[in-house]
């Protein structure tokens, strides 16, 4: 009977969730992309439920000590990680000594959006489509430098699974952050750059740089006429910065469903797929915690290997 009453008493509190204000954890910094993406999102989520979601932002060692701390929560529904590829997809093959485990210390919840990249080349680059770069690089082997926002960052490794796909040898000049690196593309003092769409396609509508095509397994709604990296010559090519939420581990799968539709309804909702169009992401398709888990798994299983065969290290 004790028992009965326990197990009852636990489907209640995760039927009636949330009864007080949700912490959502953002591993990174206020005003960033993953921040303004959670903001909309947890919006419409305290609308919907009637029950306040306050963002707290936790940055530092790319998006790992929030998540660390995250971790350690209890998994109650209470506190909700709302994080991006970097911290469970990523940093786990650069960051051998992370105070967490990303496949065992959390609860997949919710798969949120998903932001592609564009492929930018300098304007004085001989070159009007993907295959015409691949073409170029490989004719001039070396002679190309390809910039990025810094050591095994999302925009490093595409352009590291790029090189590797395509078959062709390209210098890496890192940069702190892709706008730092635009005035040097504009003025070929660097050759190609993926770039987050959002911010790169300002730069080819005034006409200083050219964009070559996108990441993303599909065309995005926000550059219609640029072809997939998939459509160009690259067979299966696909790369976006995922962002979803998690509990920590342990959490009853009555509270991870709740969670999970509370979430789900938001990004559906007309105006939240307004406003991420805006950040330039893409709403994520409906699915299940499961499907998520194993989308993570497959993206983490990836850039391990691009990592591991490019010899990518964080110093």
């Amino acid at each position: 009977m004790a028992c009965a009453l326990v197990v009852g008493t636990a489907a209640l509190a995760q039927a009636t969730w949330p009864e007080r204000p949700v912490r959502v954890v953002v591993p990174f910094p206020a005003s960033g992309a993953t921040d303004l993406i959670a903001r909309v999102v947890t919006q419409r989520v305290a609308q919907d439920l009637g029950q306040q979601l306050v963002v707290d932002n936790k940055p530092g060692a790319g998006g790992t000590i929030g998540s660390a701390e995250a971790a350690k929560a209890a998994p109650d529904g209470y506190t909700v990680l709302f994080t991006t590829s970097s911290t469970h997809a990523i940093s786990p093959h650069l960051m051998p000594r992370l105070s967490y485990d990303a496949a065992k210390d959390f609860t997949p919840v919710a798969h949120v959006a998903d932001a592609p990249s564009v492929l930018l080349v300098t304007p004085s680059l001989p070159v009007k489509t993907v295959a015409d770069l691949i073409a170029y690089a490989r004719a001039n082997p070396g002679k190309l430098n390809y910039a990025t926002s810094g050591n095994g960052t999302i925009v490093h490794l595409n352009s590291a699974a790029f090189s590797a796909q395509a078959g062709v040898e390209m210098t890496h000049v890192p940069y702190k952050g892709t706008a730092l690196a635009i005035p040097d593309l504009v003025a070929g003092q660097v050759h190609v750059l993926f770039d987050s769409l959002p911010t790169g396609m300002p730069h080819v509508a005034g006409g200083k740089v050219r964009a070559l095509g996108v990441t993303s397994e599909k065309r995005s709604a926000l550059a219609p006429e640029l072809p997939t990296l998939a459509e160009s010559g690259l067979p299966g090519f696909a790369s976006v910065t995922w962002f979803g939420v998690y509990l920590p581990a342990g959490a009853p799968p009555a509270l991870v469903d709740r969670v999970h539709q509370a979430f789900t309804k938001a990004v559906l909702s007309p105006e939240v797929k307004a406003s991420l169009a805006k950040l330039g992401v893409d709403p994520a398709e409906p699915g299940t915690p499961a499907k998520f888990a194993a989308m993570v798994k497959a993206d983490s299983a990836r850039w391990a290997a691009v990592i591991r065969q490019r010899n990518i290290k964080v110093e």
